[in-house]
């Protein structure tokens, strides 16, 4: 007759087991809540059109005279992107000129602050107010699948060796390690991808889509270099990257852009603190009145 012997964990490690399981389990259900019940952030009401605004742009028949109302409308805004044709950017469902990295979301029915993408995972729309927490999320989740697979691997061996006694132990420990396995290795794929995003400084929609300036296109063109991208997500102090509470610089209407020159894009040049009231004016370069604006589903 033979004899099995299973390995008992002391009680030290078994606390140590416990205490970075839920350690790490209570970070991944933090940030899997924030991405989930954090709402997606809207434009202010600057850049709606007002009441007034709104009714002349849907009783005026003219194309011609609509593009110019917008283009006036914009020269008061920091809106610095255009579509594909060099047109100022006009959402004609929420009735708006989109900030820069703005997008409309079909799914949320609203434009949403540098729009990513509508998860379905978190029945959430990804943006400004949440891509921290999403990126958390991943990383965590990342994470907690590694520390279960590993954990469970040496159950695994000991299968092989039949070293388990009881065989619904068995079937937990197989089903365990290939849930775990089969999560960490799509988590850890989307979670590179993201990071590779993060450190361009570019979103999911931009990666797709080369962002349009006032110059022309440009697909670097929030490029800051690789420290700065990250802080333009998780804030300038450190000791909040790992913590799921707001810290991204900004308000999310407007962004940063890297060095160019700047005698093409007046934008990467001036500096300029933006107000909230109406009256603000921009110079703008000889010629950039004269820019096509049509509206943009």
């Amino acid at each position: 007759m033979s004899v099995v012997t299973v390995t008992v964990l002391s009680p030290a490690e078994k606390v140590i087991y416990l205490i970075f399981y839920h350690a790490i389990f209570v970070f991944f259900t933090w940030t899997y809540w924030k991405s989930i019940f954090t709402l997606p952030q809207q434009p202010n009401q600057k850049f709606h059109l007002s009441y007034t605004d709104k009714e002349r742009y849907e009783n005026e028949e003219r194309p011609e005279v609509q593009k110019q109302m917008l283009v006036d409308m914009a020269k008061k805004l920091p809106v610095y992107t255009r579509t594909g044709s060099g047109a100022v950017r006009f959402c004609d469902r929420c009735h708006l000129i989109k900030p820069d990295r703005c997008h409309h979301c079909s799914v949320c029915a609203m434009c949403v602050l540098k729009m990513d993408h509508h998860c379905p995972w978190v029945n959430n729309c990804i943006g400004f107010s949440n891509y921290k927490f999403f990126l958390q999320f991943l990383a965590y989740s990342v994470l907690y699948c590694l520390y279960i697979a590993t954990t469970a691997f040496s159950y695994f061996i000991k299968y092989w060796r039949g070293e388990l006694p009881s065989v619904r132990s068995k079937f937990h420990v197989l089903f365990l390690l290939f849930v775990a396995c089969m999560f960490f290795v799509s988590l850890v794929v989307l979670f590179g991808y993201h990071c590779w995003l993060v450190s361009r400084n570019k979103t999911t929609l931009e990666a797709f889509c080369t962002p349009v300036f006032t110059s022309g296109p440009e697909k670097n063109g929030f490029n800051l270099g690789f420290i700065k991208n990250i802080q333009q997500v998780f804030g300038d102090n450190k000791k909040f990257w790992l913590i799921p509470i707001g810290s991204s610089p900004g308000d999310g209407h407007s962004f940063p852009v890297r060095s160019m020159n700047e005698s093409q894009n007046p934008l990467l040049a001036n500096e300029e603190t933006w107000e909230d009231n109406d009256d603000d004016s921009r110079d703008y370069p000889e010629g950039s009145s004269s820019l096509a604006v049509e509206t943009e589903t």
